[in-house]
């Protein structure tokens, strides 16, 4: 990310968009139960307000520096924090009751590493668990390209989201837009 999307990520207005906004909409109507993987938690703002509704929280994130930050931070927490890559978990099959991922998708360089990351969480879930994914649609604005100079990114088409996460493995698929992002709330299913 450049300096500017890394200022805003850290900012107090955006912690106030995900405080009001995103986390209440990605806790809302979900049971993601106790042990979740958070995909790429960047400074853990999203973490820092998961914490309180959910037992246990993996974070991994792919930058190491910023994993080895995250980890020492929340050492001694209910947040153990990774370094890895989402598009190959290093992490085993069928271990975590739920998944979320918070405006991190459009950041992953490929439709097919995207379609990678939804296959690798529905590896990792157990039968029954639930993949929440939250990100943005309005890249086309001024703000959205200046913030995203420089920066390697793939927006998500929320019209094509329902086929891609069937394709990896997903049911129960349920796709919410507003003018400011999409909401995705889906499902391993049961063996």
């Amino acid at each position: 990310m450049n300096f500017v999307h890394r200022r805003l990520c850290r900012s107090g207005k955006w912690r106030s968009v995900l405080e009001n906004f995103v986390v209440p909409s990605a806790l809302a109507d979900v049971q993601l139960g106790d042990d979740v993987l958070e995909l790429g938690p960047g400074d853990g703002l999203t973490t820092d307000l998961l914490r309180p509704h959910i037992a246990r929280i993996t974070a991994l994130e792919l930058h190491p520096r910023t994993a080895k930050s995250l980890a020492a931070r929340f050492a001694g927490t209910n947040v153990t924090a990774l370094h890895g890559d989402a598009s190959a978990i290093p992490l085993p099959d069928r271990r975590f009751t739920g998944a979320v991922s918070l405006h991190m998708l459009h950041h992953i360089p490929s439709a097919q590493l995207q379609d990678k990351v939804f296959r690798e969480v529905c590896r990792v879930l157990k039968p029954g668990g639930v993949f929440v994914c939250i990100d943005s649609v309005n890249f086309r604005t001024l703000l959205m390209r200046l913030i995203h100079i420089a920066d390697k990114i793939t927006p998500v088409d929320p019209n094509d989201l329902h086929d891609r996460l069937y394709a990896a493995g997903f049911t129960e698929i349920r796709v919410d837009t507003n003018p400011y992002a999409f909401h995705v709330r889906a499902r391993r299913p049961l063996d």
